[in-house]
């Protein structure tokens, strides 16, 4: 009777023992299989070259009389209107601003060296906007303003913007190369550890950075958006993970 006890007993501690090696083991087994994944950055880069242009200039007057210097406003205006359409610009693609009035003083000294202020006229401005996807037109125009300046006209050319039209499409483009490069990645890396890889399990986009191209520039935390260069290169990365057997 002693020796069933001890039998049944031993019987019972053996097989509580196997069932918690078992157990053991298929969550040794679980937690590896959650572990079984490789992550990866993959890289696309195109470069591009701006199909859009936005360039501005400003041009002003200075009179004692606020009604002269108006007029010799308006006259630049049409003077400006005219020269832009002399050059192929459409009279659609130019936006004239409202016109900025202040007054003007300066300071006068007299032999005491005391100074007073006083009233130096009206100051007229106006700023002119084209926007064209004739980059090449509007950038000579931008170039050649000292017609302008040799006419009698205060003019101030300002830095043309560059811009691309077709950046969703490229977006789209960019975010499947990235996806393509880290995937190969990944195969790789799989590789060369002896496995397979399975399927994606998680993607993530990085920042979207649009640079000048050949140019030195540093990434913002935002995100990139450069608009002084005609020619460009976007940058996206996206974070990959993929399970692997």
């Amino acid at each position: 009777m002693e020796l069933s006890k001890n039998f049944w007993g031993t019987l019972a501690v053996s097989i509580a023992v196997v069932w918690a090696a078992y157990n053991l083991g298929n969550a040794y087994k679980d937690k590896n299989r959650v572990n079984d994944t490789v992550e990866v950055t993959g890289l696309g880069t195109q470069d591009f070259t701006s199909d859009l242009i936005v360039w501005s200039g400003s041009f002003s007057r200075q009179e004692m009389d606020l009604q002269s210097a108006n007029a010799q406003l308006i006259k630049d205006r049409k003077y400006i209107k005219k020269y832009l359409s002399d050059q192929g610009i459409p009279e659609e693609e130019m936006v004239f601003n409202a016109i900025n009035i202040s007054k003007q003083f300066e300071y006068i000294y007299d032999e005491e060296g005391n100074s007073h202020r006083e009233f130096a006229g009206y100051l007229l401005s106006q700023t002119v906007k084209v926007e064209s996807q004739e980059v090449d037109k509007v950038e000579k125009v931008a170039r050649e303003v000292t017609d302008l300046i040799n006419a009698g006209i205060e003019f101030n050319s300002y830095s043309p913007s560059y811009y691309y039209t077709g950046l969703e499409e490229l977006k789209i483009e960019m975010i499947a190369s990235a996806t393509q490069n880290g995937r190969e990645r990944a195969e790789k890396i799989a590789e060369n550890s002896g496995a397979t890889l399975g399927g994606l399990k998680s993607a993530d986009m990085g920042l979207f950075h649009i640079l000048g191209r050949n140019q030195n520039e540093s990434y913002s935390w935002g995100g990139t958006f450069n608009t002084s260069s005609k020619y460009k290169t976007a940058r996206v990365t996206m974070h990959l993970s993929f399970n692997i057997d």
